[in-house]
């Protein structure tokens, strides 16, 4: 892979918002998560669980958690329930290190880490041509209750994963470089 390859792949990732009916293949599903287990944390504390919930394996749930993801009012995340699996993104207790970091330095780790891990997965599942999106979104009690998540933790986000109903790549609108990007000072 060269450096042209990894930017390409970058270009290529973009939030999906509607999926074909296709499955994920299980192999690139835990290849996704593999890229995510492998992402670097503050510590390397690994602040995180995965829950996958896969729309063959257990359709109520699968419908409970993209009600649950999906705002009536506002629109939000219907797509959510198209996509074959959704990824519950469960803050875990950083270890000490990180932990005492965070205090020393009020700085929030744990969600640094989780915003790494994510990035892996996506990118992973870019490589493999699935499409994702990532959903800070969602009712987060209701979630919590579905999946037997102790009330000590965080939910942080949802991803919907699978086939994009559409193989368009949108052009990326970004800040450019001179409004982004200082040398030697602010």
């Amino acid at each position: 892979m060269t450096a042209n390859d990894l930017l390409e792949l970058m270009n290529k990732r973009q939030s999906v918002r509607a999926y074909t009916d296709k499955l994920v293949e299980i192999e690139k599903l835990q290849r996704c998560l593999e890229a995510a287990r492998i992402a670097p944390s503050a510590c390397n504390a690994q602040p995180w669980k995965f829950i996958v919930i896969n729309k063959a394996d257990k359709p109520e749930l699968h419908a409970e958690i993209a009600k649950a993801a999906a705002s009536a009012v506002l629109g939000f995340n219907k797509f959510a329930r198209q996509a074959p699996v959704l990824l519950v993104v469960v803050r875990e207790s950083p270890n000490i290190t990180s932990k005492l970091g965070a205090i020393l330095k009020d700085k929030p780790y744990t969600i640094m880490d989780i915003g790494i891990t994510v990035a892996h997965f996506c990118l992973q599942a870019t490589a493999e041509n699935l499409g994702a999106c990532i959903m800070g979104w969602f009712d987060e009690k209701k979630v919590k209750k579905l999946l037997n998540i102790p009330s000590s933790k965080r939910v942080e986000l949802i991803l919907s994963l699978g086939y994009a109903a559409k193989d368009e790549i949108r052009t990326k609108i970004r800040k450019s470089m001179d409004k982004i990007v200082s040398y030697a000072k602010y």
